[in-house]
């Protein structure tokens, strides 16, 4: 787990490594850029004209006003979204026209300038002139007004902070202050324009309502008359009808009970034998108390008389017939009384008879009526709503009959702008925060357009990763392991001269690759690169002079017929080569020549015309490769480049090794890449390529990946001139 954890680090290390080497291979652009950006923005902030900043502040407070439409009023706190809102109105062009207009800035020459070329390309814009008079002027300035306008929440409270940027301090705090009364001053034209709206509107339905109201109520009253549903109480007339009724019946009831039982008592009486003087109606008779009375005062006479005289006396019997009389008309009276009962409880039947047939009939009626009400109910329900709808619209217009007109709203000015005195910019921090950020951003982005438009390889990791193709070595510019610039040694000589320079370790470098790669035994070397000026020549001489010191037989073999950069090296103008070796013209020692300082021999092209026919592919050719495989150790063929010339795809397929080099840093990638893909298409096999003219002391700065990078720690190894 340690371990693990240990090359995470490492790996760690390794890219910001490769970072920093990457930086430091931009590293004088990346200064020279971020001194340019640096300057010029520090410069065009920090030499600015200066500019004042006014601020006031204005509090969105609690909002009571009635919501119209709504049913109930907003007495709530104002929300986020309230606020944000506010916030937008302070920025409309509406506030922004009313600033223009109260301060008259139309007359200001600092927002008025050139402003009629502006309001013709707006009107030229709209196919026409949409407004007339100062109104499009107006509309124009207060674009440019709102430029120096910032409108910000003050966190998460209710202050709304109105910021106003000029060159002018005055100007400054005087247009802070007109924007806040002039966003006030459209709040209450806004919600007077909103009332006014409002009133119409709610006229317009409370009128149409109150014809609805007249309409439902004639309907419940016609229905109510059409269906005898009338009523003074609140309960229809048929109801009160039958409510009396049973009222005078219950009476009648009562009254006839009571006359029954008094006739069935007398009744009783008078059957028990009673002569009618016990019954309780002739008891309470005044005619038969006065003739009892008459009845009493008779016997008593006569009890006298018959006493005084005899019961034959004629006084006695007078006063006999007078008492038989009087008994007699208390029979009769008697009698009556009992017939009056009779009568009495007859009519008491009938009356309740009478009224029971007129609480039936009432019934029936109710019965019709009940279902009536059904639709009745209906029509007072839709009339009552009806007039419920028209009071609330009537309460609505007259709560917005009452806010018309007042001032009231629900912001205010709780801090007004003061002259400001210091300039709000340019500020020495800020430009210098500014150039800084440019120049860092700017450097940055020089480093990634200066390696986005690197086309050339400089490791060994881009050899082997964009190419596939194995790596070699690196072979050192010599002018840069040089300490005395002023001479040129040649290369060849060089390498005689300083065995144990890094010039010359590097050729003994791809020796050691060539002699020990895998799967090959070469004899026959093939030199190649995808285009010209990569060192091809130089490579191969200083190659052949290398297999040479280590005791090797080694020929250099020229067949770019058309540089023919070996008699250049050697400074040679032969007059027959190897186009003549293989014609017959010539034999191989009379063509073949030796360098006597570094003991090289050569096979040049002579300084004739170059043929037109294939040499290469020619079985003289072949021989000849046999010929040098047998008579020396190592064959070193410098070809032509394969992306102009097809004579090195011929070449190829007859070395045992092949060799391409990459100019470091300079040759496009993709131009290797092509080489690449036209030996393979020509199936070749490419068993290395070598970096050439590799700058040391560059390498060793920024070649991450590559053993130059850690050239410093292993110089001292080298001899140097």
């Amino acid at each position: 787990m340690a371990r693990q954890t240990a090359e995470n680090d490492t790996s760690e290390n390794i890219q910001l490594e490769a970072i920093l080497s990457e930086l430091r291979k931009h590293l004088p652009w990346m200064i020279g850029a971020f001194v340019v950006i640096f300057a010029a923005v520090f410069a065009a902030t920090y030499f600015r004209t200066p500019k004042y900043t006014a601020s006031t502040s204005v509090l969105i407070a609690d909002d009571g006003q009635s919501k119209l439409t709504g049913t109930q009023e907003n007495a709530g706190p104002a929300d986020s979204p309230t606020i944000d809102s506010e916030v937008e109105l302070l920025k409309s062009n509406a506030v922004a026209n009313r600033v223009v207009t109260s301060l008259q800035l139309q007359n200001d020459a600092e927002f008025s300038a050139g402003i009629n070329e502006v309001i013709q390309g707006k009107i030229d814009a709209a196919g026409g002139q949409p407004k007339v008079g100062d109104e499009l002027k107006i509309e124009a300035i207060a674009d440019r007004v709102m430029g120096g306008l910032d409108v910000k929440r003050q966190g998460l409270t209710r202050v709304i902070k109105i910021n106003y940027t000029s060159t002018s301090k005055t100007k400054a705090a005087k247009l802070a202050n007109a924007w806040a009364k002039a966003y006030i001053e459209e709040k209450i034209a806004t919600r007077e324009a909103a009332n006014q709206q409002a009133n119409g509107w709610l006229s317009e339905r409370i009128e149409s309502l109150r014809a609805q109201v007249e309409q439902t109520d004639r309907a419940v009253q016609e229905y109510k008359i059409r269906n005898n549903l009338l009523s003074a109480t609140g309960s229809t007339l048929t109801e009160q009808e039958i409510s009396d009724l049973n009222r005078q019946l219950a009476s009648v009831q009562v009254d006839r009970a009571e006359a029954s039982a008094r006739l069935n008592t007398a009744r009783r009486q008078m059957q028990s034998g009673s002569t009618g003087d016990d019954v309780g109606e002739a008891l309470k008779s005044p005619v038969v108390s006065s003739l009892r009375t008459q009845a009493a005062q008779l016997s008593s006479r006569l009890a006298e008389l018959d006493a005084h005289y005899g019961p034959q006396h004629p006084e006695v019997i007078k006063a006999k017939n007078q008492l038989a009389d009087v008994n007699g008309q208390i029979q009769a009276e008697i009698r009556r009384v009992i017939s009056n009962l009779e009568a009495q409880d007859q009519i008491q039947a009938q009356r309740a008879g009478s009224i029971a047939g007129s609480v039936r009939r009432a019934q029936g009626q109710l019965a019709s009526n009940s279902q009536a009400m059904v639709k009745l109910n209906e029509l007072e329900l839709q009339a009552q709503s009806v007039r419920q709808l028209y009071e609330s619209y009537l309460d609505r217009f007259k709560q917005t009959a009452t806010q018309s007109g007042l001032k009231a709203v629900n912001a205010q000015l709780v801090a007004p702008a003061a002259i400001p005195t210091d300039p709000s910019s340019p500020k020495l921090a800020l430009s210098l925060a500014l150039g800084f950020v440019a120049g860092v951003f700017g450097a940055g982005g020089t480093a990634l357009v200066r390696r986005g438009m690197e086309q050339g390889l400089t490791t060994s990791k881009d050899v082997e990763g964009k190419l596939g193709v194995k790596f070699l070595a690196s072979i050192a510019d010599l002018q840069t392991t040089l300490k005395d610039k002023s001479g040129k040694p040649l290369p060849h000589r060089y390498i005689i001269d300083k065995p144990l320079s890094v010039f010359a370790e590097g050729f003994r470098n791809l020796r050691a690759a060539i002699l020990y790669a895998p799967n090959v035994s070469p004899k026959i070397i093939a030199v190649t690169s995808a285009l010209p000026g990569e060192g091809k020549t130089t490579t191969s001489v200083c190659l052949g002079a290398a297999f040479a010191t280590a005791g090797n037989s080694v020929i250099v073999v020229d067949c770019d017929l058309r540089k023919r950069s070996i008699n250049g090296i050697f400074n040679q103008s032969p007059e027959k080569g190897l186009v003549e070796l293989l014609n017959g013209e010539a034999t191989l020692d009379e063509v073949t020549k030796t360098d006597d300082h570094t003991k090289i021999t050569y096979l040049p092209l002579s300084v004739n015309k170059v043929p037109n026919e294939d040499i290469y592919g020619t079985p003289e050719f072949d021989n000849l490769l046999e010929l040098l495989r047998k008579r020396y150790d190592y064959v070193i063929l410098d070809t032509a480049p394969v992306l102009p010339v097809a004579d090195t795809r011929i070449l190829a397929r007859k070395a045992d090794f092949v060799m391409l080099l990459v100019r470091w840093r300079k040759t496009p990638a993709r131009a290797v890449e092509a080489a690449v893909d036209i030996l393979d298409s020509a199936r070749v096999t490419i068993h290395g390529a070598t970096l050439t003219q590799v700058n040391i002391n560059a390498q060793a700065k920024y070649g991450y990946g590559d053993a130059g990078y850690y050239y410093k720690e292993y110089k001292s190894y080298y001899l140097q001139n």
